[in-house]
């Protein structure tokens, strides 16, 4: 019977528009490839061309930065079975063709014949929870502040070193206020050149030094006033004293400390979503997670109950060694895929490296990176491989705990071991 014939769509997702193919199996095309756009009037239109097609229809469609959501959504809620895959998946997946042909078009109908020769295997689409998902835009919105931070700071301390030498030194980047601003950023702005602490004698620098630190609620110490000018004694600036150049700082540290601020709402937004998660305690537990890393780690990797197995996390993050065999031979120089997601690799990256400066000889991810660096390992492989046993050790753990609260599997977009 027709309605039980199987129906692929094929959906190739672009930012302003889609385009969809429709078609079964034997090579017949039931839609020729057409566009869509995103509006509630074309993707209206589209279920109702899909409703008028008949037979058990999927929709496949790549995993496309957001634009895909839109579609997905409509669809879904519309009743139609969509799954949403890996983009390297397609890319990866043979349409019976030598030609190297590029389209809108030519993808479209490549999904929809992916869809036909994986029909059974497709993983269905769910909503993802939306604190889940809130958390995961909140965390790459604080990369890219952190990104956009440290350029600024970096074309901040060019400027110091033309005018105050060596600021960016005394303090230590560390020691900040409770809006996310550093120190030495908030103090040059004030004493944005070297003569603006020498026009003063060391005891009213100091006086003064004093004063501000109270405004700004920083510690206040003498012996860090005189280091302070000490160093505008031996500071040589090549930029003169004069408005262009306050004028040129005030507004390079302005800048740096509106982006700190909004760094800091973010990680504290980070934080409070992520205590919404049952993870929480668990995450938060585990040595080398943090403020930042914790609340990083649970949202790049979701519920990680849709991960069928540890190695489908490792793999996700992009950091296991495929096999690479033929015939005799076997390479045993293997390098990582880098083929899963960029940002769950720079966050666990970024924890194997806090282990590595805590050293703390009890923790069996730390024990196991100082074994291979004693082996003579490059530093990228050992903190690699003890991204992975972290990983591996993250999936136990948090799995165990969620199994034994009897929480019931969250939703997630991805298929976790696709």
């Amino acid at each position: 019977m027709k309605s039980m014939e199987i129906t692929a769509v094929g959906i190739d997702v672009s930012k302003s528009k889609s385009t969809v193919a429709i078609r079964r199996p034997g090579g017949v095309i039931v839609a020729r490839p057409f566009d869509i756009s995103h509006s509630n009037h074309d993707l209206e239109k589209l279920v109702s061309i899909l409703k008028t097609t008949g037979g058990d229809i999927r929709v496949v469609m790549e995993h496309t930065s957001n634009y895909w959501k839109p579609i997905a959504l409509t669809l879904k809620e519309a009743g139609f079975y969509v799954s949403v895959v890996n983009a390297m998946l397609i890319h990866d997946f043979s349409d019976n063709s030598i030609r190297k042909l590029k389209t809108d078009r030519a993808d479209s109908l490549k999904i929809a014949n992916y869809a036909l020769t994986f029909w059974n295997e497709l993983p269905p689409f769910n909503d993802e929870d939306e604190t889940r998902l809130v958390l995961r835009e909140q965390s790459r919105m604080y990369e890219r502040l952190a990104s956009t931070a440290t350029s600024l700071r970096n074309g901040l301390i060019a400027l110091a070193d033309q005018t105050f030498p060596s600021i960016d030194q005394a303090f230590g980047h560390a020691i900040k206020n409770a809006d996310g601003h550093e120190k030495w950023v908030d103090f040059f702005s004030i004493y944005w050149h070297r003569d603006c602490v020498l026009r003063l004698s060391i005891e009213k620098f100091t006086e003064s030094y004093s004063k501000w630190c109270l405004r700004r609620n920083y510690k206040f110490r003498t012996n860090t006033a005189h280091k302070l000018y000490a160093l505008a004694q031996d500071a040589v600036p090549t930029l003169p004293k004069n408005n262009g150049t306050k004028a040129l700082v005030l507004q390079a540290c302005k800048s740096l400390n509106a982006v700190c601020e909004a760094k800091q709402s973010t990680q504290e937004e980070m934080n409070r979503l992520a205590s919404l998660l049952p993870e929480y305690e668990v995450v938060m537990q585990m040595e080398g997670t943090g403020p930042i890393t914790g609340p990083a780690l649970m949202a790049e990797i979701g519920d990680v109950r849709r991960f069928k197995n540890k190695k489908a996390l490792v793999a996700f993050a992009g950091i296991d060694a495929p096999p690479f065999q033929s015939g005799n031979f076997e390479s045993k120089s293997r390098h990582v895929s880098k083929r899963g997601s960029p940002h769950l690799r720079r966050a666990v990256f970024l924890v194997a490296n806090i282990i590595l400066t805590l050293s703390h000889k009890d923790n069996s991810v730390f024990c196991f990176m100082d074994k291979k660096r004693a082996e003579g390992k490059h530093y990228y492989v050992y903190t690699i491989a003890g991204s992975a046993k972290f990983l591996r050790i993250y999936y136990a753990r948090v799995t165990e705990y969620l199994r034994t609260q009897e929480i019931p599997v969250a939703a997630s977009c991805l298929n976790g071991n696709s």
